[in-house]
């Protein structure tokens, strides 16, 4: 009976869940710092953690039958789906295995190379085998103590035995080794050796001459027999104009079986199936002469399918389910509006931060009293010059054509930290640097910060900006040259302040040199013919094109610029017009196949124009603050009235998601393709999705409104004001999928939900503080923990829907829906945290508001992780480091101890009890 109790309880439910969750995510710093091999052998494919999940199904199952879900048809749906999913997993582990093959043009194979490391000995004499086996072996290079074997082979009438003695990880940078040592005993002899090998990846034979016998050991993956052979006919690769980049790649293959044959293309997003066996375009030979094809045997494949759809239609069903949880706390936060709102779409007018500076003043400060004259004149009448000079193309280095405004906008953006300045905006100043840099160069326009470096520089302390030339001593010497190389070489997580600046100091010395010699910009294209097409259709900056064009072509780009920067040194704006207007025609007669439209061209320009999602920023910081204010004024006096503010500031906030809607879609124009593809993009979609939790769905309450703003502001204060790269890039070939733009929308909408919970559970933690003076302010705590408590089931059906859609997507698009990648780990360990959050209430001692808002303020982290710290601390797929330690931010700490504070503090006041 009370192993019955233990296996039906809930309580049980909860213990096992954070158990496996603390366990993954344990071991996704494990296997940064150790290699796949330890997290595989110590966590993920272990029999204790396998055991575990055996455990929690059976427990799951306990639950269903305890609380006779089959009586409603959602809960039983996506509880049940779990069961389900998790047998389709069990079939793919146990039966399933995965491998590459790597196939030349013109050559067929029938084998492929184990991704599962073996222990391989062979033994001959006189060139013949004479024993031979295999074992499949992992280790791990963490607890050395539970590595151990001990193998015995019969050869002829003796016996070889192979034994464990050490097993080392090596990393070095991107690329790993494991290194096994052993001991072979044969033939009286003892006999040790190293052998190098990992998972993935053939080993290096080893050969150990015994008496008569020729002993090789190889440590690593093996080939094995397809039931089929595979011909490539011709690998093709297409890279982005002007670019080593891949834009796709495909595999023109022949599939061979038994008597029949027949052709399939193999590309990114296009796997082959044959049997149970995927194959998916995984990479291709260095020499672009080959294909390396990952290949999946997966006949849990479609148990696994089934649990997604069975899980996606009953979190669905839940939300129209009339006796659900979800639907009775919207009962009850809609007969306790706190604040009714309307909606009215109307003109909402914001200028731009930066008003233009008096150019007097400005350099003034910049201390460049020579230039004064060719400054102001230069403000004043090249204003339209230098905005068709925006107008002109660009290669950039991933190969996106783009308008010059874009790259000129980066370019000042990374120099001086603002989008203009002098009261010039970036076209002005990029083309004044390009046409005048013996002016420009004594332009105080490089940002610098730290006092160290200024001393370095002999600059005063009060100055913000340096010139170019002042890094420069009277001889030309570079005066930060070995500060520079000490930083550079200075690992991340010890540089300080001072070496941070030097190397972005470094950095914009080499940018705005490269805009002096115009080598940044990539604006002349060949005429086309065959030399273009294998050149890639790149373009050349114009020292590039007289040194490399030929004949009329070179005689007229050179006419073109050396007649463009005379027109501007002589003041002639209509000459410069002239030229300016012949660099655009040629443009489009040169460079007509890789040239955008002038509508895609132009809608480019207005977007970087309006600047909407910094401008949105600032907006929302100030909106969610005056938002919060009244709600807490409402609060701790509820006599007060401001029923017409509230509305306004709904209308306010209506105006400007509609305005941030409309700007997300505008991007998604301009890039062409889905506003959620990278760190930047993603942290809009978020912010985007907060307010949209916002608006949509807690409109009636002031406090839930100010949280969703303020959590879109940070999202998109920390997207603007950091070190994330805004400028728009090509995808990579794998993200070109529909899979990705359904994925990553409802994964990422999850963490608005999320991030408004964490805002509320936190002012919660706030009233609870206060509540014993404030008797009345239970109800409100009580109705924010209903909203709070709604967001997280939104937020929960997002995060699992999208997380397992993302597993449908790497399935269809190389071949495995779950490989234990750190990102995919921790959206797994956000998954079960929040599932526990959630589940929380049916325990009785921690069903009350203080428990929901404590611990959804603190689950938070589990989303901050997933999104931010995979990135940048952990090595995988999703990563935009390699795992190497970096200096974790001053905000990460500051806020950890608020949210500990906060729980404490709130701790004592805790006696309020759910009603719900």
């Amino acid at each position: 009976m009370y192993l019955k109790k233990i296996l039906f309880s809930l309580k049980t439910t909860v213990i096992l869940l954070s158990i496996l969750a603390i366990s993954a995510g344990v071991a996704t710093f494990i296997e940064n710092d150790f290699g796949t091999t330890s997290a595989l052998f110590l966590v993920y494919n272990s029999f204790w953690y396998e055991a575990l999940l055996v455990l929690t199904t059976i427990n799951l199952i306990a639950v269903i039958y305890k609380f006779k879900m089959w009586k409603n048809t959602a809960r039983f749906l996506f509880h049940s789906s779990f069961v389900v999913i998790l047998i389709g997993a069990g079939i793919t582990r146990y039966v399933g295995y995965e491998g590459i093959v790597q196939i030349p043009e013109g050559v067929t194979t029938n084998e492929m190379i184990s991704l599962e490391p073996y222990l391989q000995v062979t033994v001959e004499k006189d060139n013949n085998i004479i024993a031979q086996e295999m074992y499949q072996e992992d280790f791990t290079s963490l607890f050395k103590s539970l590595n151990s074997f001990k193998h015995k082979i019969k050869v002829e009438d003796k016996i070889l035995e192979v034994s464990y003695i050490d097993f080392m990880f090596a990393k070095k940078e991107q690329s790993s080794m494991g290194l096994l040592t052993v001991n072979i005993n044969f033939d009286g002899k003892n006999e040790e050796t190293r052998l190098a090998g990992l998972r993935g990846q053939l080993g290096v034979p080893k050969e150990l001459m015994i008496g008569d016998y020729k002993v090789t050991l190889i440590y690593g993956s093996k080939y094995v027999e397809l039931p089929f052979a595979i011909r490539l006919n011709e690998f093709q690769l297409d890279r982005y104009p002007g670019s080593m980049a891949p834009s796709s790649y495909a595999s023109e293959v022949t599939v061979i079986k038994d008597d029949k044959a027949y052709d399939y293309r193999i590309f990114m997003n296009r796997t082959l199936s044959e049997g149970n066996f995927l194959f998916f375009q995984s990479s291709y030979f260095p020499d672009e002469t080959g294909t390396v094809l990952s290949v999946n045997n997966d006949p849990g494949k479609w148990p696994t399918y089934l649990g997604y759809f069975l899980l996606t239609l009953g979190l669905l069903l839940n939300f129209f389910d009339k006796k659900s949880r979800f639907m009775k706390l919207v009962k009850y936060v809609s007969s306790k509006n706190i604040a009714s709102f309307a909606l009215v779409l109307t003109l909402f007018n914001y200028t731009n931060i930066y008003a233009n500076d008096d150019i007097q003043t400005e350099l003034e400060i910049n201390k460049v009293e020579l230039a004064v004259d060719y400054l102001n004149k230069y403000k004043d009448e090249s204003k339209q010059v230098s905005e068709k000079f925006g107008n002109l193309v660009v290669q950039g280095n991933g190969g996106r054509m783009q308008p010059l405004s874009t790259l000129n906008k980066q370019i000042v953006q990374k120099l001086s930290g603002r989008s203009n300045f002098l009261g010039m905006d970036a076209n002005q100043i990029v083309f004044g640097m390009l046409t005048r840099p013996d002016v420009w160069k004594d332009v105080k326009i490089l940002k610098i910060q730290t006092p160290k470096l200024k001393k370095l520089l002999n600059i005063d302390e009060s100055e913000k900006y340096i010139s170019f030339s002042e890094v420069f001593d009277d001889k030309g010497k570079y005066l930060i040259v070995e500060e520079a190389e000490k930083a550079l070489l200075t690992k991340p997580i010890e540089r300080g302040t001072y070496e941070k600046d030097i190397i972005k100091l470094d950095e914009k010395l080499n940018i705005i040199y490269s805009v002096f010699n115009g080598s940044l910009l990539n604006i002349f294209p060949k005429f086309y013919n065959s030399e273009a097409i294998d050149d890639n259709y790149k373009w050349y900056s114009p020292l590039e094109a007289i040194d490399i064009f030929q004949g009329q072509n070179q005689v007229a780009i050179s006419t073109l610029i050396r007649g463009l920067l005379n027109s501007v040194v002589d003041y002639n704006w209509e000459e410069t017009n002239k030229y300016l207007d012949l660099a655009k025609s040629y443009q489009e007669k040169a460079g007509n196949e890789v040239m955008p439209s002038k509508t895609k061209i132009d809608a480019e320009i207005l977007f970087n124009k309006l600047d909407l999602f910094f401008n949105l920023t600032l907006v929302y910081l100030l909106l969610g603050f005056i938002m919060l204010v009244i709600s807490f004024v409402l609060i701790f006096n509820p006599n007060f009235k401001a029923e017409k503010t509230t509305k306004t500031l709904f209308v306010i906030l209506a105006i400007l998601f509609s305005i941030q809607t409309f700007a997300m879609g505008f991007r998604w124009y301009v890039s062409g393709h889905a506003p959620w593809s990278d760190t930047y993009e993603s942290m809009l979609y978020i912010s985007w999705s907060s307010v949209f939790a916002g608006v949509i769905f807690f409109r009636r309450s002031l406090l839930a409104l100010s949280s969703a703003v303020i959590m879109a502001a940070i999202f998109m204060f920390t997207a603007h004001l950091t070190e994330i790269d805004p400028q728009i890039t090509n995808l990579v070939p794998v993200l070109k999928s529909y899979w990705l733009t359904i994925h990553v929308s409802i994964l990422t909408a999850s963490y608005g939900f999320f991030g408004l919970s964490a805002i509320l559970g936190f002012l919660t933690l706030i009233m609870f503080i206060v509540r014993k003076r404030k008797p009345h302010v239970d109800d409100i705590i009580k109705h924010i923990s209903a909203i709070n408590e709604i967001s997280l089931i939104i937020g929960l059906a997002f995060i699992t829907i999208g997380n397992f859609l993302g597993g449908v997507w790497a399935n269809e698009s190389w071949g495995r829906y779950w490989g234990w990648d750190p990102k995919e780990t921790w959206s797994y360990v956000s998954i079960i945290v929040y599932a526990i959050v959630l589940h929380l209430r049916f325990i009785k001692q921690l069903n009350n508001p203080y428990t929901l808002a404590a611990a959804s303020m603190l689950a938070f982290s589990t989303i901050l992780m997933t999104y931010l710290g995979v990135n940048f601390y952990l090595s995988g797929m999703h990563s935009y480091a390699t795992g190497d330690p970096v200096p974790i931010p001053m905000w990460a700490y500051f806020t950890t101890i608020v949210a500990i504070m906060t729980v404490v503090l709130a701790y004592r006041n805790r006696d309020l009890k759910e009603s719900l």
